[in-house]
């Protein structure tokens, strides 16, 4: 005896719109996706950047659990890189390394993605009216007031990025440039002092804080080793840059180029 199987008149109703919405959805694939900022060590911000490069001005600086836009990415010097937006705020444009972003997007970055995204790093007009702090967190309506978390994180921001838009020189690879640096938790990112000094294929980095001190950081066979500090040491890398922390607060960013070049020692 056959059986005859009867859908709801629900399912019947809804089973064209999906066929209907199955062409759309193929078609979006191939547009930007929403990726999560991951991996990263604890407390620890990944840079976004103006150009595809470990040397490349930082935009800005975003924490683990981030989403944001990612419009496809693009294999640069043999390292992925993803061109990306924060879905908090449109300011925030510019690339960062594939390895950090979940899911990843398969299609290549657009064209115009090439180009240094100024947008993220320009200066607003004085004589535009700055968005209130409920615009600046995604909210059309002050009905449900920005949580402490939301203001903070969008407070790290802008105090990463004012940090960073001083810095005008970041990017060079000379030890009167100096490097990026941090020496207590919270602190935004400033620029410290170094000198290089070489024995054979060692080298030490001599980085003389702001505020007074110093602290040395050792490279072994073309790597971070070590500092004199008894506190944990600990590096990751995008491409030739590294990203050098010392406990729980000093942090360092220096590039192959300069901790292995020409002897800059007295």
């Amino acid at each position: 005896m056959k059986r005859r199987v009867r859908l709801p008149s629900t399912l019947l109703f809804v089973a064209p719109l999906l066929a209907a919405a199955l062409p759309a959805i193929a078609q979006d694939a191939s547009g930007p996706i929403v990726s999560i900022i991951g991996g990263l060590a604890p407390d620890d911000l990944l840079n976004i950047r103006v150009t595809a490069s470990p040397s490349g001005k930082v935009a800005a600086r975003l924490p683990n659990g981030t989403a944001v836009k990612n419009f496809g990415c693009n294999v640069v010097n043999g390292y992925p890189w993803c061109k990306v937006e924060d879905t908090q705020d449109a300011h925030i444009v510019g690339w960062a390394p594939a390895r950090y972003l979940s899911p990843n997007n398969p299609a290549p970055a657009p064209e115009d993605a090439a180009a240094p995204a100024a947008a993220a790093i320009a200066p607003q007009s004085s004589e535009e009216p700055q968005p209130d702090i409920a615009a600046r967190l995604g909210r059309r309506e002050p009905a449900e007031p920005p949580s402490p978390a939301e203001i903070g994180r969008t407070a790290m921001q802008d105090a990463y990025a004012l940090a960073f838009a001083a810095s005008a020189s970041a990017g060079s690879d000379t030890p009167d440039a100096g490097i990026p640096c941090a020496r207590h938790v919270g602190q935004p990112m400033t620029r410290c002092e170094i000198s290089v000094a070489h024995e054979g294929g060692d080298s030490v980095v001599t980085v003389t804080w702001p505020d007074g001190g110093t602290r040395l950081i050792n490279f072994h066979d073309g790597k971070p080793a070590g500092s004199d500090s008894s506190d944990e040491f600990r590096f990751t890398r995008e491409g030739s840059l590294n990203m050098i922390r010392i406990g729980v607060s000093e942090r360092f960013e220096i590039t192959d180029a300069l901790a292995l070049g020409a002897d800059t020692g007295e």
